[in-house]
């Protein structure tokens, strides 16, 4: 609480915080504003049928895409974007000459991905288009208000400029506020139907539906389980590294010890974000096609069926070891480790030591890949055998823990440093008095 409250008293860390709320608020703002040409009741009552990759896209884009506000595609295309790119990085040499580059490539490689965020958002919103002019309300009535080409070239031009405005709120959160502008831009859209939620079940207690015991029940579930991922996400397997000593003239290098951090889950959120697009996008489609094999589609892949909660763990678990072999190459870094004179005590240098590496995390990324489908699980499992009546757990959770995690720590990194600098100040006062 001591350091909650020193958390104002900084003039610079106020600021900070204050500008993100200022901007979040403006995203929250804009998720009402619609996009012209749609009846939005009939698009809810759709919505409430629908579910699938809709509901999941809805989620993350904070309601907006239920109500088709401008922002109806939320930051996804960038994300998209960013991982495409990312994943390219392994195949195009030039990618990966501007990966080595420093800043300077960053800077090339961001710009590609604003790019291809005006691109995707053209082509979804295009998508999206069409898909609305061919979709009716639960009455029946049509959803696109005035079908055509002028709908559809109005929804794309306010989507693409919606989603880059959205891109362009979270680079000011970064650089002016105090965390990761993209990050908290999604962590504000799932945070923000948990109210609703938490009143929906307030309801149900006091209409009898639920028993105050299993309410109880449900909060320390939860609490158990954030902790949980809190405990899993700051897991570390840290392998120890011994720098030799050089000399150079006068000066001796090196000669010290230190530990390669491998996190439990290098991969963060992206596999089950891959696997639910996968596994969503077929039953999302059968709800537009009136055949009998697309109803057994629709039927087999529904979230709480044994089938798709086995086809979703082996897609987690295998986009666990994907991404995590692109963003992690052993060989560079027991290149790195032999360029600067360290090695690992008992393993030789060079390529005994990228296998020592690669065998170490691939035994720690089977058990991060477990620990995530646990949790992506769990929702169904709550819903299907114990009725909870809302979402929790599965990516938004991991989203919101990850996200709060890594705002705490450049909280608490901005209150280090001016403690520092106070006691630096401090001794200097000191010095001059005597």
């Amino acid at each position: 609480m001591n350091a909650f409250g020193n958390i104002f008293k900084i003039p610079e860390l106020r600021k900070r915080i204050l500008v993100t709320l200022a901007l979040l608020a403006v995203y929250r703002v804009g998720c009402y504003i619609p996009t012209p040409g749609i009846d939005r009741e009939a698009l809810a009552s759709f919505f409430q049928q629908a579910g699938g990759i809709l509901g999941f896209f809805n989620m993350f884009a904070g309601g907006a895409m239920k109500r088709f506000s401008v922002f109806a595609l939320g930051i996804m295309p960038y994300i998209s974007a960013a991982i495409i790119l990312q994943l390219l990085t392994v195949v195009v040499p030039h990618l990966e000459r501007l990966q080595k580059e420093g800043e300077l490539g960053r800077r090339k490689i961001n710009q590609y991905t604003r790019y291809g965020t005006v691109l995707l958002c053209f082509i979804q919103g295009f998508g999206i288009a069409i898909g609305l002019e061919g979709m009716r309300g639960a009455a029946g009535e049509m959803i696109v208000l005035h079908p055509g080409w002028g709908f559809r070239l109005t929804t794309m031009i306010t989507l693409a400029a919606g989603t880059t405005f959205l891109m362009w709120l979270g680079e000011q959160i970064t650089e002016r506020g105090i965390g990761n502008g993209i990050s908290l831009i999604i962590f504000a859209g799932i945070v923000a139907n948990m109210p609703q939620a938490a009143m929906n079940t307030f309801r149900l207690m006091r209409a009898g539906e639920i028993n105050l015991f299993f309410s109880l029940f449900l909060v320390v579930l939860m609490v158990a389980v954030v902790a949980f991922i809190i405990f899993m996400e700051t897991s570390q397997r840290r392998i120890p590294i011994q720098y030799a000593k050089r000399i150079v003239g006068r000066r001796v290098y090196g000669g010290q010890s230190a530990h390669l951090p491998l996190k439990l889950n290098t991969s963060g959120v992206i596999p089950p974000i891959f696997a639910s697009s996968i596994l969503m996008f077929p039953a999302t489609v059968a709800n537009f096609i009136n055949h009998p094999w697309m109803e057994a589609v629709k039927r087999i892949l529904t979230p709480v069926g044994l089938i798709y909660n086995l086809l979703y763990v082996g897609f987690i678990i295998f986009f666990c070891y994907f991404y995590t072999a692109v963003v992690f190459n052993p060989v560079d870094v027991a290149d790195n480790m032999k360029k600067y004179g360290g090695f690992i005590p008992g393993i030789r240098p060079g390529r005994p030591t990228s296998e020592y590496i690669d065998r170490v995390l691939t035994r720690i990324t089977l058990v991060g890949a477990l620990y995530v489908s646990a949790v992506c699980v769990l929702p169904s499992f709550l819903i299907a055998e114990f009725h909870v009546p809302f979402y929790f757990g599965g990516t938004a959770l991991l989203i919101v823990v990850g996200v709060a995690l890594d705002t705490v720590q450049q909280i608490e990194a901005h209150l280090l440093t001016r403690q520092y600098e106070g006691l630096v100040k401090g001794m200097r006062m000191r010095g001059r008095r005597r």
